[in-house]
């Protein structure tokens, strides 16, 4: 008997289990073949891989970056030029008039990296004055408050001495 392709397809079929052999003719109108659904690798599966691709987190560009990009865009001068830099920076157009607006209203000078750290605190002009006048004010009204019980003492003195006072309260 003389294998022929039909022949051993046929031969083949018998000698696996019925849906491995069922999956092997069934095709998606895709052109994939359908899977029995194991995940051990296989690239056709029905599922799509649960793992999600990691995001790429956003590009954040210095202002020296900005600025050095925008003298460099100004400076091409042929055709194509400005698209070549812009593929090989992985810019878009929309980056480079946004760039130009920043520059113009002034923000990107703006954005020059800051000092780290505490940031120093303003002094104030009339500071030391208040601080000194604070000061003075204590000072009076501590003499204030013995001058007060000087005064008391003498009332208390003079009224057990029998002495009267014709000093007006006002």
């Amino acid at each position: 008997m003389k294998k022929t392709k039909s022949t051993a397809k046929m031969k083949h079929k018998h000698n696996e289990s019925p849906l491995v052999a069922s999956t092997e003719e069934a095709r998606r109108a895709t052109g994939v073949g359908a899977t029995n659904g194991d995940r051990s690798g296989n690239k056709n599966n029905l599922f799509p891989d649960p793992e999600v691709p990691e995001k790429k987190p956003r590009r954040n560009f210095t202002a020296k970056y900005k600025l050095s990009i925008l003298q460099e865009a100004d400076s091409c001068t042929k055709s194509g030029e400005l698209g070549e830099l812009l593929r090989r920076e992985g810019l878009y157009a929309s980056n480079l008039r946004t760039w130009r607006r920043q520059k113009a209203q002034g923000i990107l000078q703006a954005m020059k990296p800051k000092k780290r750290g505490r940031k120093a605190k303003k002094v104030n002009p009339l500071a030391s004055e208040v601080a000194r006048l604070e000061k003075e004010k204590r000072q009076l009204q501590q003499r204030l408050k013995k001058a007060e019980l000087i005064i008391e003492a003498q009332k208390k003195i003079s009224e057990l001495m029998g002495i009267t006072q014709d000093i007006d309260e006002s």
